[in-house]
């Protein structure tokens, strides 16, 4: 991969940064869905557990079951989308939340419920892939880290969203079981409410132009031109034009075979991709949005309490990818990652060593950790400090560089197998954590501290710089 700056400055000059950011933040608007959708389950779990009448296996499988559905959305929807264009798609995941949405709400048992969670996530696998794509093809070099950021700050301002309402309804219902409006319980609520950004996104997906990457590649010249100049100005659009012309007459076809290469079959860049995405997620950031209500409840807080530190979290997260917005094009994407990993790993080892020396009782037949006046605040610490540590690197920069680090040939295809393993990594850690902290919340949090590990040494060795690099310049 190209590690010098190739930003034109002209471009630097001319960009029309109001024009740039409306756009790109309409599309980063499927993040706030992928948030949202993937973490509202969290004021849920207890009420679903108890009202369906599931055990940890089932209901670890209910929480998953939308990372199964993103799994499938990431890897077909690049795919698709460098055959119908991006903006089709983004209406097609906003019409997959708005299903999921009211079905979830609706469910009258567990299998309609994973039923509508499966659709939900091919919406959110579907956002998960097209946004950064997009976000990168209309942005100029110098802008598109931060505005390729833009995706993580959707993502957790989704979480935030979701994490807040899910409080605010379990407040006004009394707890999340209770029932509320028409009816209807708390928690239900918690999923109808996503109707309302769904229909927002798909209204939004009609107000901004297609990528002048897949209008070039259809033939479109014309119409490709007027987005960059509107962009860009007149000078680099005709660059940018020809430039993306020239690309596109050495490739043919995308094809998943284009991804082979000399290292494991598949190219080096592809690995990379790949453990990028893998190791965001190994690391268990989605533990502490999915089950921390679960998971302080169980050592010793009240669910009003669980659910303020839940949102707090959620705040956290919010202030520390915007500190990523403002880095990223100017520190670099691997010196954030470096930081990054290096506080995920003393936070979460941390976290670990507090979990297994905790005192254990008795609760439903189970031994369960408690924490005293010492360990319960280490613990709170060290899990708001993980979230930093996560939010102002790996969260965001994973989804830039995916975005951005493949060359053009097989941007499409890479993107769909990374941002596939990405969600079935999700999906793992997701699904395991129930029984896996009923066993031992100690060794959950030291195999995410492992990982956190690892994902120094790779990206000590495996991660090349792409700040400032156009994406025409992107080559093995």
């Amino acid at each position: 991969m190209s590690q010098a700056a190739h930003a034109v400055p002209s471009e630097r000059h001319d960009a029309n940064t109001g024009a740039v950011i409306r756009i790109t933040t309409v599309a980063a608007f499927g993040g706030l869905l992928f948030g949202y959708d993937s973490a509202v389950i969290n004021g849920a779990v207890s009420s679903i557990q108890s009202r369906f009448d599931v055990g940890p296996g089932p209901l670890g499988f209910a929480v998953a079951a939308a990372l199964l559905g993103a799994a499938v959305g990431a890897f077909f929807g690049a795919r698709i989308a460098d055959r119908t264009g991006r903006i089709l798609i983004m209406k097609i995941a906003a019409v997959l939340f708005l299903a999921s949405a009211i079905g979830c709400g609706l469910a009258n048992d567990i299998t309609t419920l994973v039923i509508f969670r499966v659709v939900g996530g091919v919406g959110v696998g579907v956002a998960s892939v097209i946004a950064p794509a997009y976000i990168a093809e209309v942005s100029p070099a110098h802008l598109r880290g931060r505005l390729g950021s833009l995706q993580q700050m959707g993502i957790v301002l989704g979480i935030f969203l979701s994490l807040l309402i899910d409080a605010l309804l379990a407040y006004w219902a009394g707890g999340a079981a209770n029932e509320l409006w028409l009816g209807l319980e708390a928690w239900r609520w918690m999923f109808l409410v996503m109707a309302i950004p769904a229909v927002m996104y798909g209204i939004g997906a009609f107000t901004i132009p297609e990528s002048p990457r897949y209008l070039v590649s259809r033939g479109r010249d014309d119409e490709a031109r007027s987005v960059l100049t509107s962009i860009h100005g007149d000078q680099v659009a005709e660059e940018r034009v020809a430039r993306i012309r020239e690309t596109i007459n050495k490739e043919h076809k995308p094809r998943f075979s284009d991804l082979r290469g000399s290292l494991g079959g598949l190219k080096p860049i592809v690995w990379v991709g790949i453990g990028l995405a893998a190791l965001q997620q190994f690391v268990g950031i989605n533990v502490i949005f999915y089950y921390s209500n679960v998971l302080w409840e169980s050592v010793g807080f009240s669910e009003s309490d669980s659910f303020v530190i839940s949102v707090a979290t959620s705040v956290t997260n919010v202030l520390v990818t915007i500190v990523a917005i403002f880095l990223v094009d100017k520190v670099g994407r691997r010196p954030l990652l470096l930081i990054g990993s290096t506080g995920m790993a003393v936070s979460l080892a941390t976290l670990a060593i507090v979990f297994a020396t905790a005192s254990k009782v008795m609760v439903d037949g189970q031994l369960t950790p408690v924490l005293g006046p010492v360990a319960g605040p280490v613990a709170l610490i060290a899990a708001n400090l993980f979230v930093i540590f996560f939010g102002v690197s790996w969260g965001p920069l994973m989804w830039v560089l995916l975005g951005e680090m493949f060359p053009n040939r097989i941007r499409g295809a890479a993107l769909a197998v990374a941002g596939a393993v990405q969600w079935i990594a999700n999906w793992a850690v997701t699904v395991t954590f129930p029984a896996l902290s009923n066993f031992s919340l100690g060794l959950a949090y030291g195999i995410y501290a492992f990982f956190a590990v690892v994902s120094l040494i790779f990206t000590i060795k495996m991660v090349s710089e792409t700040k400032g690099v156009e994406l025409e310049d992107m080559h093995d």
